[in-house]
Parts: structure tokens; sequence; C-alpha cells
């Protein structure tokens, strides 16, 4: 039977790091450079001759460098007669463009689809995609995480009234969400309707449900700039909210959010590692992270050993 091998790519080699401890396993070595005209060149440093190579990058930080580095990563690995090649990427890449909402938009998610299948990837594991419709954009086997599990976790632990909550959604697309939580918690849901001028600004917010006299958990699959969780955070504290947390899957957080999240009334924003955090959480004392790393670690196992991953993991979205 074909071992495991795990190639780190540069975006997040902390979590690749721990994913490879819980495994037990050394990161394969793979050196990564630049030319000076800074196209990307990539070298396996060792063996995957009939081997299942797992390639672990996240879309974050330069995601196009990160994006074409995994490519390439796939392909070598691919040329090199790997047995089996998957794409372990935490975070989606441009996955907030997953449909052609307007005249001549690119649905680019279609096409870094394409692009993956197309450089040798035989299999894809990732987490909270936005849409769970990219999945149909591929033509090999996605595995959709849910950060659901260590999210309960979390919550429990940390919050001591959270039997006294209510989980709210920050727009109509993550009713399913915040319903799946608070039916485990055996808590009331709520949502916030918005609607946008324009991408990355809100232009009004209704609330939807009761958050009078309880602590209110906005949750959510993605934060970027935070406009919306920051209004949607002085939204519920106007409607009789006692505390306003923010749990996230994939925090982003790029131009004015880490200002922004500490100007809010938030007791805390709660984040995976899907993303690296350490240089944010330096600037920001509200930033708690949850590790993932044991539920892609799990994955990987069950996908090596042909067990099903979809039921441990996939039955409930986060």
């Amino acid at each position: 039977m074909p071992s495991i091998k795990i190639f780190s790519g540069s975006s997040h080699q902390d979590l690749s790091q721990k994913i490879a401890d819980r495994l037990g396993l050394e990161l394969g070595k793979v050196v990564t450079k630049k030319f000076s005209n800074q196209e990307t060149c990539v070298e396996i440093d060792e063996s995957v001759r009939g081997e299942d190579v797992y390639i672990v990058q996240s879309g974050c930080g330069e995601i196009n460098d990160s994006l074409m580095e995994l490519l390439i990563m796939i392909n070598a690995c691919k040329i090199a007669s790997a047995s089996r090649v998957t794409a372990v990427i935490p975070c989606f890449p441009y996955a907030r463009q997953d449909k052609k909402d307007k005249s001549r938009a690119p649905i680019s998610a279609k096409l870094v689809a394409n692009m993956l299948s197309i450089a040798g990837a035989d299999h894809i594991i990732t987490m909270d995609l936005h849409a769970s419709q990219i999945q149909g954009f591929f033509d090999i086997p996605v595995d959709n995480l849910y950060a659901e599990p260590t999210v309960l976790k979390w919550i429990r632990e940390n919050i001591s009234e959270w039997k006294n909550c209510t989980i709210v959604s920050p727009d109509a697309g993550g009713a399913k969400r915040v319903t799946s939580i608070a039916d485990q918690l055996n808590v009331d849901f709520a949502l916030i309707h918005k609607e946008r001028k324009k991408a990355n600004e809100v232009d009004c917010m209704v609330l939807v449900g009761d958050v009078n006299d309880r602590v209110a958990i906005l949750v959510d699959d993605m934060a970027d700039t935070c406009g919306t969780i920051c209004l949607a955070a002085d939204k519920l504290l106007s409607a009789g909210a006692t505390r306003v947390y923010a749990i996230l899957t994939h925090g982003i957080f790029s131009g004015p959010a880490i200002s922004r999240i500490n100007t809010a009334c938030f007791e805390a924003v709660v984040v995976t590692n899907t993303i690296p955090q350490e240089d944010k959480m330096k600037h920001c004392s509200k930033i708690r992270v949850i590790d993932i790393s044991m539920i892609l670690a799990e994955a990987i196992r069950r996908t090596h050993n042909g067990e099903s991953v979809s039921y441990l993991f996939s039955h409930v979205p986060l």
C-alpha cells in the first residue's frame, strides 16, 4: 500500500506542521523559490513515485502566488509518478466568485476548479466552502469539511451563559448554518437581512429574531474587511443583547478589519486557523483561534485508508 507523503506550500506552514504531527509524520522536503522575474519555482526534494501525496496550501496571503505555487506542486508530484495527489485547501481561493451575478461577471471559483483538475489533482479536501455548489465545479472527488464540532466545543467551554444565547446569521444565506448550531445547543436563532450598495459596503440591516437580554453569537463562514459583522454587532447591542461574540471559519481580516474589530463591541472574535492569525493577534486582543488541524489530519488518514470522510465531518454545516 502506498505511504502518505505530506508537503506544505508556503502560505501556512504552521498548520501543515500541526497536521503532520497529528499523523506522526514528517513534512516532505520541498524547496520553493522565485526567479528574479517573480516566476515561482518548486522542487520536490524526495521521491514520490507510487506514493499517496497530500499538498497543504491555504488560499491566503498573496493568494495568486499561493494558488500558482499549489498548481505547480500538484503537477510536479503528478509527473513524478505519485499514485494519487490530494490538494488540502483549508481556505478555498476565489470562493466568493461562485456565480454569475451580473452581466459579463466571471465564475472564478469554477476557473480555479478547472486549473486544479488540469494540474493533476485527483482529490480535493477543503473546509467550509463559501457556497456548497463549488463542489459541483469539479469532476474529481471533493470533501468539504466543517468546523462545527470544534465551534460547539468552544462555545460550551468559553461562554458561561451559552444556554441563554441566540445564534445569529449576519445574512439570510447563512440561515442553514446557524440553525444547525442552534439546534445542537438547543437555543434560539436569528438572522440579519442586509442590503448592499456595492461589494464590501452594507446599506442597511434588519434583525429578524429576539436577542433581548441574551448573549448574541454571530456565526459566518468568513469575514474580510469586517464591515458587515461590526455593523451587525452594533445592531444586536441596540436590540438588547448583553454581549456579542463572532465566530468565523475563515478570518481574512484585510484592509481596515483589525481597526474595526478593535473599536467594535465584541467580547471576542473567534476564528479557526485555516488562515494564519499570529500577526493579526499582535494588533487585536479580541481575536481567539480554534485549531482545526485534527479535522484535516483525520480526513487525510481516512482518505488514505479508503474510509468515509463525509460520514464524520460533512453531515452538518457550519
